[in-house]
């Protein structure tokens, strides 16, 4: 899949804004979430998490990667020459076609409600409110899989084991999110992790008393207080 990939493909400019740094300050300027910092200048892709143009079929004419997130995202061109991005679920290439519909296919790429899926089939970008768009199974190789159909709610497993119901009229698509083996890379520096916008996490046993309510002693000492 990597190989159809375009690695260098600006986004297109309409589907972009200027993502704002924060550096994990609040709005009167202290950090309020530790460990984050100066990234590069990023421009954030508007997803099509809501799937929200039924009924028309549209086609992957490419293959992005997307600062923002861990999988890459698929750019789908439509009749009418709207484009949209979407995420990238795993086998979908260039040329291939998906719709967004309730009587669709159960085929990768397609969106449907969870009570047009059967039973054993795999979904990711899950609605948790009916029509508020995809919230749930949307990193890199996340995907759930439909497990029971019940009056007014469709259960589906989690990755961790959990199973949840969620509303019938619940949006989901068909297929495992794609860039499964994202998990296994490798950062390599710390100047890599300090471009991705990460701080230095440092240990509280190794900070003076005044820092943390670890620090201090003489010498190496742990904790020495119960969790």
């Amino acid at each position: 899949m990597k190989n159809q990939v375009d690695k260098k493909a600006e986004p297109v400019k309409k589907l972009t804004v200027i993502l704002k740094k924060h550096s994990g300050r609040d709005n009167q300027g202290t950090i309020s979430v530790r460990h984050q910092g100066g990234r590069q200048k990023r421009y954030y892709r508007i997803i099509d998490f809501k799937r929200d143009k039924f009924d028309v079929e549209g086609e992957v004419i490419r293959i992005e990667t997307d600062p923002n997130r861990n999988c890459f995202i698929a750019l789908i061109k439509y009749p009418d020459g709207e484009l949209r991005y979407i995420l990238q679920p795993n086998g979908l290439k260039v040329g291939d076609k998906i719709i967004s519909s309730d009587n669709a296919d159960i085929k990768i790429g397609n969106s449907l409600l969870l009570k047009n899926i059967p039973v054993g089939v795999s979904v990711h970008n899950l609605e948790i409110y009916p029509g508020k768009g995809g919230q749930m199974l949307r990193s890199a190789g996340a995907v759930g899989v439909v497990v029971a159909h019940e009056e007014k709610y469709t259960q589906v497993k989690l990755q961790s084991g959990e199973v949840r119901r969620f509303l019938n009229d619940c949006r989901a698509t068909i297929g495992q999110v794609g860039n499964i083996e994202k998990k296994d890379e490798k950062i390599g520096k710390a100047g890599r992790k300090i471009l991705m916008g990460i701080r230095p996490t440092v240990r509280g046993t190794a900070q003076n008393p005044r820092s943390h309510p670890h620090g201090g002693g003489e010498g190496r000492s742990g904790e020495g207080m119960h969790p």
